[in-house]
């Protein structure tokens, strides 16, 4: 009797020390070394989510036990949601911010500088395009972008055709470009606009194209080269802004927020040409009603070339620490990898930010991409303080000439001081 109570004890034993084993497994298995969650926020745009989460799928695949969490927000309250998130304690693990609003997030404490030893800054320079250095604060980056956009010429090749233009020689110069809008442009008897030869609109892309692209072709330099000095008001500056108006109120080829915005227009078959970004590829592409084609952007007459190119990076919320800051370094070194550039270009329609990426053959000859790729050999990228006031100020100037028929010279001199003030006033110094 007393030996079959031992041998059961004897076996109670072993089974609560197999059973203890088992349960040392299950939490090794799931130590919070290989169980972390983390998320990466973005503004809600559906081509930019969808790639995205074809791209966690794979990182989650080749990532065992890290769980990467999507979340959106519309444009408009995004950066309002990630100071809030960022008061209450916790914020984005991982988060897309445009280049332009770098100062105001390192000021808010809402990102952290990368990791020297995963990113270093020497194979960073040597792998991306050139205008990553805008995401560079004090000799350390702060975020990297998965892809790049520059801008060029949409055209309508029906419009063309109907106006007795070659509809595969797009305009070369700001000439011929004049001249193309010139034909196509259409007014009923009241002088109304029923087609513009280009659609206009300094609140969305052109104040780009007026800054970086026209100032230059016409002599002038919009910043000092540290973009510390605002440098606009020259005389490049002032023929680039009468050539920008002037196709309004001397060439009478458009007209400022002809059906809203310049991208309507366009879409609606009313406009020649409109200038604009990579991002636009993919709404375009649904365009079945005519045929329409994209050029590099037109040169000055006497050859001189110039382009503005922008992104979105990725960077790495101030509050990961510990594993969730690993994870996180993971995931940006994968959405930033070639792969992941392979994937947004077919996706999302913008231009790999490595070049290895962006310039094969291939994409170089393509019809679409092509002009876009081309134009990043001579892209500058603004550095921009704050650039929602930047770009207010460069709309006012407009409107001075459109609405209060200010000269050119008095309208540039009085939008100087204004920007200048924002870029002396920046948060960080």
């Amino acid at each position: 009797m007393r030996k079959s109570l031992l041998g059961l004890r004897r076996a109670v034993s072993n089974l609560c020390a197999l059973a203890a084993g088992a349960a040392c497994l299950a939490i090794a298995a799931v130590s919070p070394a290989q169980a972390v969650e983390i998320q990466y926020w973005q503004y809600l745009f559906d081509s930019r989510v969808q790639a995205m989460t074809l791209l966690i799928k794979e990182f989650e695949a080749e990532n065992p036990g890290i769980t990467v969490k999507q979340v959106t927000f519309p444009y408009a309250d995004y950066q309002t949601r990630i100071v809030a998130a960022k008061a209450g304690g916790r914020g984005p693990d991982v988060v897309q911010l445009f280049y332009g609003w770098l100062d105001n997030f390192i000021a808010g404490r809402l990102i952290q500088p990368l990791s020297k030893e995963r990113f270093p800054a020497a194979q960073v320079e040597k792998d991306f395009f050139p205008i990553v250095s805008a995401m560079k604060y004090r000799d350390e980056y702060y975020g990297l972008p998965t892809a790049v956009r520059t801008m060029a010429m949409f055209y309508n090749k029906d419009l063309f055709q109907q106006a007795g233009l070659d509809p595969e020689k797009p305009p070369k110069t700001l000439s011929e470009f004049t001249a193309a809008a010139k034909a196509i442009a259409k007014r009923d008897a009241a002088g109304n606009y029923q087609t513009v030869g280009v659609a206009m609109d300094i609140s969305r892309q052109d104040h780009n194209w007026w800054r970086e692209m026209l100032v230059r072709q016409f002599g002038g330099e919009p910043y000092s080269a540290d973009g510390s000095k605002v440098t606009y008001n020259s005389e490049g500056g002032r023929k680039a802004l009468e050539f920008y108006t002037g196709l309004q109120t001397q060439q009478k080829v458009s007209q400022e927020g002809f059906m809203d915005e310049g991208q309507a227009a366009f879409r609606a078959g009313l406009a020649g040409m409109v200038i604009d970004g990579t991002f636009r590829i993919a709404s375009f592409k649904t365009i079945t009603t005519f045929k329409w084609g994209v050029a590099e952007l037109p040169a000055s007459d006497d050859g001189i070339r110039s382009n503005f190119g922008s992104y979105f990076a990725n960077a790495i919320g101030a509050s990961a620490t510990g594993e969730k800051l690993a994870a996180a370094e993971k995931f940006l070194a994968f959405i930033t990898s070639e792969k992941a550039m392979n994937v947004w270009l077919d996706k999302v329609g913008e231009l790999p930010a490595r070049r290895t990426v962006a310039m094969t053959e291939k994409n170089l000859a393509d019809p679409v991409y092509g002009p876009f790729i081309r134009g990043l050999d001579y892209s500058h990228t603004t550095l921009f303080v704050d650039e929602a006031a930047q770009r207010q100020v460069a709309i006012d100037m407009i409107n001075g000439v459109l609405l209060k028929n200010q000269p050119a010279a008095e309208a540039l001199a009085a939008a100087v001081p204004k920007e200048q003030r924002i870029i002396d006033a920046r948060k960080v110094k």
